[in-house]
């Protein structure tokens, strides 16, 4: 059956280096002091979408990504495992937004779209850690959404089977397509990317990258079709100036502060006193260190 998947993934700041220059003055991340990887759960969710396209053979996956111009290594990331193709939503109004707006914004490119079956995103960015992107988009389009989804057992005749990770089990949904699912940490870990289509994408680009390849890459870009993505601005996707970037962003970081750990004093058992290690153990629970 023709099945087309929209992936949304994001580029995100490496959260294990992050230092004293982390946030701007106005509370938003300064990405440029910050190395960028591949949302670690965008990746469990390109995962899926590859297992169903291989179950599927006519599926399609596009992945969906906004950010500044360099998010674009999301895409050929993604397209090196195994998607199609990618659209890159960058426009400097999309500047500072929160998940309402970022949401708002992804919605309108996927109405830009139109034509999708299954849109699938990690359960969180760690840059955030919200959750509420990919549930927000779902609300925006009107569509059923399938949160903390392990796997994606079926799509067939219209509808979707997915087994939800819960906290105390899972469990076994059926929705009606198209819809939102989004995948957690715990699913299948997203495949390497394949020698063969690196060296077939390896020079994927957007316009505003075209601009900066010599003549001769140009010229090849343009004869091979497949290796131009897209690149759509709040404009191409009709996106209304005051929900976007910073203008449609309600959430404001009022404060930051950087927080050090320090072991002010230490307490040591010495020999087999179990009363001493017992009275330790009640301490620790009272003031939260443990428990």
């Amino acid at each position: 059956m023709s099945l087309n998947i929209v992936v949304l993934a994001k580029q995100v700041p490496d959260t294990r280096n992050v230092g004293k220059d982390a946030m701007k003055a106005d509370g938003t991340i300064n990405r440029a002091a910050l190395p960028a990887i591949f949302n670690p759960e965008d990746l469990n969710a390109l995962e899926q979408a590859l297992q169903i396209k291989e179950q599927n053979e006519d599926a399609t996956i596009t992945i969906l990504t906004m950010g500044p111009p360099r998010a674009a290594e999301v895409i050929r990331e993604a397209i090196y495992r195994g998607a199609d193709t990618g659209v890159v939503l960058t426009d400097r109004a999309f500047a500072g937004a929160d998940t309402l707006a970022t949401s708002y914004a992804l919605s309108a490119a996927i109405r830009h779209i139109k034509d999708y079956d299954l849109i699938l995103a990690g359960r969180q960015a760690i840059d955030g850690d919200t959750a509420q992107v990919a549930p927000q988009v779902a609300e925006k389009l009107h569509l059923p959404q399938i949160t903390y989804a392990e796997k994606i057992e079926s799509v067939k005749d219209g509808k979707v089977t997915v087994v939800r990770r819960l906290e105390n089990g899972v469990e076994t949904v059926v929705s009606s397509l198209p819809a939102v699912i989004t995948v957690t940490g715990s699913a299948d870990a997203c495949r390497p990317r394949n020698a063969k289509r690196i060296q077939k994408f390896k020079y994927a680009v957007t316009p505003s990258e075209l601009k900066a390849l010599d003549p001769e890459k140009t010229k090849m870009v343009e004869s091979r079709p497949y290796l131009l993505l897209k690149e759509w601005s709040a404009a191409d996707v009709n996106a209304d100036p005051d929900q976007i970037g910073l203008k449609g962003s309600p959430t404001k970081v009022k404060g930051i502060v950087n927080v050090v750990f320090q072991a002010k004093e230490s307490k040591c058992i010495e020999g087999n006193d179990q009363a001493a290690l017992e009275d330790m153990i009640k301490e620790l629970i009272v003031n939260h260190t443990i428990g």
